[in-house]
């Protein structure tokens, strides 16, 4: 784990803090950002989430997915979680959570906004980070890579439709125009424009090459990050002052969320006999989210004032600390997995 993402919810947190500050002594340039947008798409932040992710999807080999058939229990386990249980489940712990239980402590106008952002959140699996997951738990690597591809081909045809039909159930307008656009924007392009860099860098400098360009775009890429929370929280610092509990609440359904999906894959491979070293990673990307393309398509939807947007920065706010006490869960139970019958059994099976 390099430097920048060891320490990401502490440069979260200063991005926080000097977004707040910077709101309340400056606030016509925030103002005027705000004002820079086309087709309700903001263009600093467009620029800003084009630099956060491309990065991130230059490492995916989308010709790994021809790998998925290897370990079809694993991948049927992510699957089901991150596209069947997981957006469902969050928006039930957020309709419960944000709707009721902790709705008197909360602004009464962005209460369908909070549930919307925590919906957007889970639509979106872990791309990059997760790839940091599985090298913490010595997870199968060429799993690893062939799930992170096979969700992203996914995301470009599932997001939409997911989160358009439970911001719906949740009684919220659905700007499909926008929401149609965000995923061109956010999704498809940048795979697009990342799959192209990978195959040039590849063609002419070889793979060595193209892994040292990965680590030279890393930096950028969560400074990008950084520099997205400060607009964000330039914007929502008067809110967050006034409120600083709202931070609080919002964390609950999403920690929920993390142990209740990451634990629920974890067991879903130990009963189908999966390897420790391919359950490993799948319990992960079914936990962690893609919350850069997550405060992105937030903003677009709702705006940067929204508490969509803020919910979906609360996600990338807990990420790493959350995220790395599941890998220590996922280690420390290594031989409890591994007397599991099925996994027994099937370990024994000549190859």
């Amino acid at each position: 784990m390099s430097f920048f993402e060891r320490w990401l919810s502490l440069w979260v947190a200063l991005s926080i803090i000097a977004g707040v500050g910077l709101g309340h002594m400056v606030p016509g340039l925030f103002h005027g950002l705000g004002a820079m947008e086309v087709a309700r798409v903001n263009l600093p932040v467009a620029v800003l989430v084009w630099l956060m992710i491309i990065p991130m999807l230059v490492k995916v080999d989308f010709a790994a997915l021809g790998q998925v058939r290897r370990h079809w229990r694993g991948i049927g386990v992510t699957l089901l979680v991150n596209w069947a249980i997981k957006p469902f489940s969050m928006a039930a712990l957020g309709w419960f959570f944000v709707g009721y239980l902790f709705r008197p402590y909360l602004p009464a106008d962005q209460i369908d906004s909070y549930i919307a952002g925590l919906i957007i959140l889970a639509a979106a699996p872990c791309t990059a980070m997760v790839f940091v997951w599985s090298n913490l738990t010595r997870g199968e690597p060429h799993f690893t890579l062939s799930q992170v591809a096979l969700n992203d081909a996914i995301m470009v045809f599932a997001f939409a439709p997911i989160v358009g039909v439970l911001l719906g159930l949740s009684a919220i307008t659905v700007p499909w125009e926008t929401l149609v656009l965000s995923v061109a924007l956010y999704i498809v392009v940048p795979v697009i424009i990342a799959q192209l860099i990978r195959r040039h860098w590849l063609a002419t400098s070889g793979a060595a090459a193209l892994q040292n360009l990965l680590q030279r775009l890393q930096p950028l890429s969560v400074t990008a990050l950084l520099a997205t929370l400060v607009l964000l929280f330039g914007f929502q610092g008067e809110q967050i002052t006034a409120q600083p509990m709202v931070i609080a609440l919002l964390a609950v359904p999403i920690l929920i969320q993390v142990y209740l999906n990451s634990g629920l894959a974890y067991l879903l491979n130990r009963i189908s006999g999966e390897q420790h070293c391919v359950a490993g990673p799948s319990a992960l990307i079914g936990a962690s989210n893609f919350f850069e393309l997550a405060v992105a398509a937030a903003i677009s939807l709702f705006g940067f004032h929204s508490g969509a947007a803020l919910a979906t920065v609360v996600g990338a706010l807990i990420e790493v600390p959350v995220m790395l006490s599941v890998v220590w869960i996922v280690n420390r139970s290594k031989g409890w997995y591994e007397r599991g019958r099925s996994v027994a059994k099937i370990a024994e099976q000549p190859r």
